[in-house]
């Protein structure tokens, strides 16, 4: 048996922990099963990826079709005021 020391915000912590109760385990037993299930898949047991959120796909393709843009600005404080407004 080995023990894992891990730093985690309290307030995430106190959720999971919540979640686990309900579902009858402690923060061990899921993390357990986190780490079985890793190993049996042999990886990460989620799809984890840096895709963009269909809002910033949107950005993305206006700015490649230079539409929907503003500017260009003279001066920061005319950025700013845009990013103020």
């Amino acid at each position: 048996m080995s023990t894992i020391t891990i730093r985690i915000d309290g307030e995430l912590k106190e959720k999971a922990s919540e979640l686990f109760n309900d579902l009858g385990m402690d923060m061990t037993t899921a993390c357990t099963m986190f780490l079985k299930k890793a190993v049996a898949v042999d990886g990460i047991p989620f799809s984890v990826s840096r895709t963009p959120n269909k809002e910033t796909r949107r950005a993305i393709a206006d700015a490649m079709k230079e539409r929907n843009l503003e500017g260009p600005y003279k001066t920061m404080e005319d950025l700013k005021a845009t990013l103020d407004a």
